[in-house]
């Protein structure tokens, strides 16, 4: 039924195109030869057709007068008369300014143009159809108006505007992209000032339209109707930014539009971040860096305020943008980023150094708007990145509070345990006579009864309010006067970093949590710190002074710029990122203390042998031949000429993701976890001391910790059988048994929690030398590479919930460091 609906329809068309009586038609003169002419003007004439009982409009071919072209015919007399007049006039520049006759197909074109646009004058037609030659005939350029063959001439209608919304020629052309027109209708002296209906000008006409080039030739004469706003308050900069036509954008500021005009959304990178449109927003920065500081008048608010997307914001970042900017109301980009639940949006902003606990807008932090509205994922962000649960805003209320209010969910639990165990001081405002009794449980409490719901057990650990809350109490920083001197120590203390990339993040996490309870940087409360792999990279970030919060948020950066595309990747990403942290000729001696030691695997030889890149002169009781020239092998660099970002992308050189360098790949191949490698150094180290007769140098060790970079949820594995296959099914479970066989090895030359541990442990326990170790167990395996934002935020949330789960363990550890 469709296609025969669809077959009426096309023949109605077509049979309505013959039977139309504005069809042009060829037909004979001598047919018209009797009958009366009722006008005529130029070659057009109107006859009264008394057979057909119609008023026909002809076109007389001078060059062939025994046929004319019928323009029309009607069967009204007015209606022809009124038609005779505006074809007579609209027509004539065309046919007298043709070298050849009109044709029959150019005649229907123009015929039905101008009864689609009554209110165009022969410029637009002209222009409609980029008939430029018509451009120079009177009744287009002749300025004033005069008789000419008892036809009144207009006034040039190169800059006349059409009566439905004031559409110059010019406009039209510019829309169109028509460049021979537009060059032809400057030539003509085309204004450009002058604005239609809506108040756009021929530049806001050009943006529409889909040629660059057009908006560079009105360019090059000045003109104030570049910056002028239309009556919807945006100039032409703000609509190609509007509409992301980014080539648009780059001609306009290449004819020095300002990106300083206050239109109705505030400047025009404004409106760039409102419709996203990253490269508009690029082309504005290029050209002028300081927009990324302007303000919005309504807000006040700075660009980085308007970014929707990630990589708008990075964007904005990248031009210096100030993360922690104030709009009018205090609001920061965070706060706007959470109330409108922008994950990704407020992970960039949480990397770069966004505060979590400025308070905007009636006091609420980014943390009381993401409890709010109860988005989860942007809770854990918050608190990870150091948001505090007990900040009230102006009425009193924490973000506890508000999470009770707002959660309708699963969470509604939650919040009644965080009621019932952490006291309702901190989830609610001051007490007021008049408000309703509280819960039978959190009653109780305040009386200084335990409720029957307040055990652990009940809590589960996945409550994030709880633990954030308590998390914060129990990481009070002692004061530092009570810490002692580091000539009243006479022992050393290690610390040992697990390799895992990007799991390192989980390293930063626990070091942060070091180092906020005992009150002191890493760097100064440990005399040697190894690390493999992503622990090598921290312990030299470490050695170089660089703070944990710094290096939480650069590893978030560093990801997306370090595991681009598929493995292996690419070798010069990082690189770059460790020559611009580490410096490109800063040598490992360059600064000695703390100690630091950086494990790396010799791939040159067979076995492979380990390599400890260090700070230090190297033990001269080590075995090794390593540092001197043999008949196979050529000498290592000594530490003084060893260059540090060098020795971090020795140790960091996993196989498949990364290309060897040089003649190193992974420390973890061989020493995934440092600790007994650092220990036997140490004890290498102390006997080159005595004997070289220093023996009074010699400090022994006094405390080992070990951080681990989060142990993988542990799941089956059905079969590891290789076999030689004697069908097809069996050839499938070889296959699938070789991989399992092939991770299983992986896994056991990476292990850094199992025997690893015990033997570490076992070592101090006999040496009397406190040992500590730190790994969280993680819900979901986190691969080495992973870069979801999500995936790796619940990865350093399950580290704060272990944290939590070891607060005696961390509280025992703080003592020891205090010592």
């Amino acid at each position: 039924m469709q296609f025969f609906g669809r077959l009426l329809d096309t023949f109605s068309s077509v049979t309505q195109m013959f039977s139309s009586p504005y069809r042009v038609r060829e037909v004979p003169a001598a047919e018209y030869a009797g009958h009366a002419c009722l006008r005529e003007e130029g070659r057009v004439a109107l006859y009264r057709n008394g057979l057909a009982g119609s008023w026909d409009c002809l076109l007389v071919n001078p060059q062939s007068p025994q046929v004319a072209f019928r323009l029309f015919q009607l069967d009204n007399e007015a209606d022809a008369l009124v038609y005779f007049e505006q074809y007579a006039r609209q027509l004539r520049p065309f046919y007298e300014s043709s070298s050849q006759p009109l044709s029959l197909e150019e005649l229907q074109q123009l015929s039905d143009c101008l009864r689609s646009y009554p209110g165009w004058s022969p410029a637009h037609i002209a222009v409609e159809f980029g008939r430029r030659e018509s451009f120079r005939h009177n009744h287009i350029i002749r300025q004033g108006a005069g008789p000419l063959q008892g036809l009144s001439l207009p006034c040039s209608c190169v800059n006349s505007p059409d009566s439905a919304g004031g559409c110059t020629p010019l406009h039209l052309a510019c829309r169109k992209g028509d460049v021979e027109c537009l060059l032809e209708l400057l030539e003509c002296r085309a204004r450009l000032d002058i604005a239609d209906s809506r108040g756009e000008t021929a530049f806001h006409y050009a943006v529409r339209g889909s040629n660059p080039q057009v908006v560079e030739l009105l360019g090059r004469t000045p003109t104030t109707s570049l910056d002028h706003l239309s009556k919807e308050g945006l100039t032409a900069l703000h609509l190609a930014c509007q509409l992301g036509k980014e080539d648009m954008v780059r001609s306009l500021l290449k004819c020095r539009a300002s990106c300083s005009v206050v239109g109705t959304l505030g400047y025009p990178i404004h409106t760039a971040l409102k419709f996203s449109q990253k490269g508009c927003a690029q082309a504005i920065l290029e050209a002028d860096a300081s927009q990324v500081c302007s303000k919005d008048p309504r807000y006040e608010a700075t660009p980085l305020h308007w970014a929707k997307k990630a990589e708008l914001a990075q964007l904005l970042l990248e031009y210096g943008s100030e993360v922690n900017a104030r709009s009018r109301t205090a609001d920061t980009a965070l706060h706007i980023a959470v109330q409108r639940g922008r994950l990704h949006c407020a992970m960039v902003l949480l990397t770069h150094g966004a505060r979590t606990n400025a308070q905007g807008h009636q006091g609420n932090t980014p943390l009381h708007l993401a409890m709010k509205h109860d988005h989860l994922d942007l809770i854990k962000a918050i608190i990870v990145f150091g948001g505090d649960v007990e900040i009230p805003n102006d009425f009193g209320e924490t973000p506890g509070l508000l999470a009770a209010r707002s959660s309708k969910g699963a969470n509604r639990k939650v919040l009644l345990d965080l009621l019932q165990t952490v006291g309702t001081e901190r989830c609610h405002p001051p007490p007021n006579p008049d408000s309703p009794s509280l819960a039978p449980s959190a009653a109780s409490f305040l009386e200084g009864q335990p409720s029957s719901r307040s055990s652990l057990s009940s809590l589960g650990y996945k409550d994030l309010l709880y633990i954030s809350t308590t998390l914060g109490q129990m990481l009070k920083a002692p004061d530092v006067v009570d810490m002692p001197s580091e000539a009243r120590r006479n022992q050393d203390r290690l610390l040992c970093l697990d390799g895992g990339g990007i799991r390192g993040l989980v390293l930063i996490q626990l070091l942060l949590a070091i180092e906020k309870a005992a009150g002191r940087p890493i760097r100064e409360i440990f005399d040697w710190i190894a690390g493999t792999s992503t622990g090598g990279i921290l312990a030299l970030a470490i050695v170089h002074g660089k703070s944990m919060d710094y290096m939480r948020c650069l590893y978030f950066r560093m990801k997306d710029m370090v595991f681009r595309g598929s493995r292996p990747y690419e070798s010069e990403p990082l690189d770059e990122f460790l020559k611009k942290e580490f410096g490109e000729n800063t040598k490992m001696t360059d600064v000695q203390k703390p100690k630091v030691i950086v494990t790396g695997t010799l791939c040159d030889r067979q076995p492979a042998e380990l390599h400890l890149f260090r700070n230090y002169p190297v033990p001269e009781t080590k075995h090794s031949t390593e540092y001197k020239t043999t008949a196979s092998f050529q000498p290592l660099t000594q530490p003084e000429e060893q260059l540090v970002w060098r020795a971090a992308r020795c140790s960091g050189a996993a196989p498949t993701y990364f290309r060897p360098i040089g003649r190193f790949l992974d420390g973890g191949l061989l020493a995934n976890n440092p600790t007994l490698d650092a220990m036997a150094e140490i004890h290498e180290y102390n006997k080159t001391l005595i004997k070289k007769g220093r023996k009074q140098e010699v400090r022994k060790l006094g405390l080992v910790v070990s951080l681990g970079t989060g142990k993988p949820p542990q799941v089956p594995v059905s079969s590891v059988d290789v076999f030689r296959p004697s069908n097809p099914w069996e050839l499938a479970k070889t296959v699938f048994g070789a991989r399992e066989l092939g991770k299983m090895v992986v896994d056991c030359c990476t292990d850094a929690d199992g025997p690893a541990v015990d033997r570490a442990r076992a070592w101090c326990e006999m040496t009397d030398v406190p040992y500590f170790r730190l790994s969280p167990q993680l819900h979901t395996e986190v691969m080495l590479d992973e870069v979801n934002d999500t995936v790796l935020v619940n990865a350093l949330w399950d580290t704060q919930l272990y944290i939590y789960q070891q607060r005696e363990q961390l509280e025992r550890l703080v003592q020891h460091l205090c010592r």
